[in-house]
């Protein structure tokens, strides 16, 4: 997606905790929509193949995690890491790694992903279709800066990561902010 655009509508299913609900399972359905994300706020997003995953889980969500102060001083509200998982899969992977600051979004039928042009097949790992790994910088549902890897296709042999790194989103945002400033 180019800067300027406007992200797609859709309906994320999504679980949430209710305390009010008694059991081993205290969580309820709760749909959010593109709006109840990023409506007035300005967001980094990013988005990677799978939860649990290597380069996922080892470098780019914990960066994101525990850069988290470094892009709310630069006007962030929020960090949303999302996949093409679904809301079980992705609430388990942000309590595994200890998340406190990123939220995840739970992308399970790939609709979002899709309709930003990010669906890909990954049938060669086994995984089907998936997200292809990227970030933006979004102010009101409005793309600001878009970080895509290079080599976008199904079934591609590598998994490209440096692009859509926290270090790359944090260089673009201090650069945006000290040309504001200047």
């Amino acid at each position: 997606m180019l800067p300027g655009s406007r992200l797609p509508s859709v309906t994320f299913r999504t679980r949430v905790r209710d305390d009010s609900i008694e059991g081993p399972n205290p969580y309820r359905w709760e749909d959010l929509s593109t709006e109840d994300y990023f409506g007035g706020k300005r967001v980094v997003l990013f988005a990677l193949p799978g939860a649990f995953t290597p380069t996922c889980s080892t470098f780019q969500l914990p960066g994101f995690e525990k850069g988290f102060d470094g892009f709310r001083a630069l006007g962030v509200d929020e960090i949303y890491c999302l996949s093409v998982n679904d809301a079980f899969v992705m609430n388990q992977w942000a309590k595994a790694q200890g998340l406190e600051n990123v939220k995840v979004i739970p992308d399970g039928s790939g609709e979002f992903t899709r309709r930003v042009g990010m669906l890909v097949r990954k049938d060669n790992l086994g995984f089907g279709l998936r997200s292809w790994r990227y970030a933006a910088v979004v102010k009101d549902g409005v793309i600001e800066a878009w970080f895509e890897e290079p080599g976008l296709c199904d079934n591609h042999g590598e998994d490209p990561y440096g692009v859509s790194s926290p270090e790359t989103v944090l260089a673009w945002l201090m650069a945006e902010a000290q040309g504001a400033a200047a």
